[in-house]
């Protein structure tokens, strides 16, 4: 069996309050277990912990924007090391926050050895503005995306392979967060943000936010353990530097896109499509994304884990799909039935 053969998806969207994910890392033991069994494409908010990395070499750390892609056949993933990284920053980063995210560019490059080709400042403020809505969910928006891609057009005609974007955000003070029960207030418009450039530039695209001056103050405060990697450092850029260090490259495929406007995807034996996903792993009631519709259309198992909550309430029955959806209990679980499953058995 090749190494593509059997690959799984484990998504779990940002801002949405999910229990298990929705914070600092928090979901990475539980990543890291189905990746014991096989390759495992996730998107980076699974796995980022601000200076800490959930990553491992069998997990394929893929953008939100790019894993709907590639549910819809447009994009394979092509299995890469040794990104080069450019790194944009927001101008309204106040200059003694901006001095820490460069030192911690520089940190990294020391001592990971990571390849970060250089960074460029926006000409103007992004424009990041972000809130939690009525119905609970993380959201918000980028006034001037523009201003953003211009600087990372800057970074890919220095030869970027991949992107890091770090955009300002008045603080704010989310104590139900802190205790491990609330929603990550950023979440929403961080994926936007991903989102918009990962579109625009068919990259590996991953976001970290960054505050006003106060928080280069660490706070002594005991937090909940599944936040406490974003209270213990002043910036969340290096999991994101590791991160898309090793991401897969977006291999577009035009034929499927319907326009020529890119060369026909040449495919390699190493690429991963569809063809390749064996399983997808989502939380119970959160059922109503592109991948779930486009993994059951396909008959590609869908495992669906009750013990991660969020805020949607988007579950098999509601959907009615429940007699096209694997129940689990826990990860652990879903971890076996994938592992019965790479084995020949189905239940």
């Amino acid at each position: 069996m090749k190494n593509n053969d059997f690959i799984a998806a484990c998504i779990i969207p940002t801002g949405i309050g999910a229990s298990i994910g929705g914070y600092a890392g928090d979901a990475s033991p539980y990543i890291n277990l189905l990746s014991k069994i096989c390759p495992v494409i996730t998107n980076p908010n699974s796995v980022n912990a601000a200076i800490f990395s959930g990553i491992n070499d069998n997990i394929l750390y893929t953008e939100g924007y790019a894993i709907d892609m590639f549910f819809k056949e447009q994009i394979a993933l092509r299995p890469s090391k040794f990104n080069k990284i450019g790194v944009i920053f927001d101008k309204a980063i106040p200059e003694k926050v901006l001095n820490v995210h460069i030192n911690t560019i520089n940190a990294v490059k020391s001592t990971y050895g990571i390849n970060i080709l250089g960074y460029e400042v926006t000409e103007e403020n992004a424009g990041v503005d972000f809130n939690i809505s009525e119905s609970g969910i993380s959201t918000g928006e980028l006034k001037n995306p523009d201003t953003l891609i211009n600087s990372a057009r800057k970074l890919m005609d220095k030869g970027a392979e991949a992107l890091a974007a770090v955009c300002y955000f008045k603080d704010s003070e989310d104590t139900d967060y802190a205790n491990g029960s609330g929603i990550d207030p950023v979440g929403g418009v961080e994926a936007v943000i991903s989102h918009i450039l990962t579109r625009e530039f068919n990259v590996p695209v991953a976001h970290a936010p960054s505050f006003d001056e106060s928080s280069l103050i660490i706070s002594s405060e005991i937090v909940n353990k599944k936040a406490a990697a974003e209270y213990i450092t002043p910036t969340f850029l290096p999991c994101i530097l590791l991160g898309l260090y090793n991401a897969p490259k977006i291999i577009e495929n035009s034929s499927l896109r319907g326009g020529m406007s890119v060369p026909t995807w040449q495919s390699n034996d190493l690429d991963i499509t569809l063809k390749n996903i064996k399983a997808l792993i989502m939380p119970y009631d959160c059922m109503g994304g592109l991948p779930v519709l486009k993994a059951i259309e396909k008959n590609i198992p869908v495992i669906a884990v009750e013990e991660n909550k969020t805020v949607l309430n988007i579950t098999p029955d509601a959907l009615g799909i429940e007699n096209k959806v694997i129940k689990v209990k826990n990860y652990q679980e879903a971890a076996g039935y994938l592992l019965a499953m790479k084995n020949g058995i189905y239940f």
